[in-house]
C-alpha cells in the first residue's frame, strides 16, 4: 500500500479509533471532523496515498461518492435538515478527502460561511470532546447499518 509518512490523513487513515470510525473497508476510513463545520461532519478518507483528486483511481472515486451518499442519508435522518452537502477537497492537506455534512442553510459549505460565522454546537463550543464525537459516530454508524 502505498503510504505518505510524512502524511498525516495516511497515519490517521490507517490507525483510526475504533470507536471513531462511521465506516471502514480496504480502501477508505470515514470519521468525524475534529475541527467540525457542522455536527456530525464526517471525513471520508482513503487509505491509501493519492496526493490530489485528479489522481484518483476512478474506482476508489465512486466508492467515496456512494460511501458520501449513504452518509448524507444518515445524516438527514438524524438532523432536520433537507440536504447533505458533499465535495472533495485536498487544499489543506494533500490526500485525497472528502466531506459530508447536514446543511442547515443554503450557504452551509461556502468558505465565508464557515471561516468567518462559524456556527457553534456540541455545547457551545468549536471542537467536540472525545465523548461527543463518539455519541454522534455511534449514531450514524446504526443508521448506516439500518440502511445497509
Amino acid at each position: 500500500m502505498n503510504q505518505n509518512n510524512d502524511c498525516n490523513f495516511c497515519k490517521i487513515a490507517n490507525s483510526c479509533p475504533d470507536d471513531l470510525v462511521i465506516y471502514e473497508c480496504s480502501d477508505l476510513v470515514a470519521f468525524l471532523d475534529i475541527l467540525p463545520i457542522r455536527e456530525s461532519h464526517t471525513q471520508i478518507v482513503t487509505k491509501q496515498h493519492y496526493d490530489y483528486f485528479e489522481n484518483l483511481p476512478i474506482a476508489i472515486s465512486h466508492k467515496i461518492i456512494e460511501l458520501g451518499q449513504r452518509i448524507a442519508k444518515a445524516q438527514k435522518e438524524l438532523y432536520p435538515v433537507e440536504r447533505a452537502g458533499f465535495l472533495f477537497t485536498g487544499g489543506d492537506i494533500a490526500h485525497v478527502h472528502a466531506h459530508v455534512l447536514p446543511l442547515f442553510e443554503k450557504n452551509d459549505i461556502t468558505s465565508f460561511r464557515y471561516s468567518h460565522n462559524k456556527q457553534q454546537f456540541f455545547g457551545g463550543a468549536e471542537k467536540a470532546s472525545p465523548e461527543q464525537l463518539r455519541n454522534v459516530t455511534a449514531a450514524l454508524r446504526a443508521q448506516l447499518e439500518k440502511t445497509g
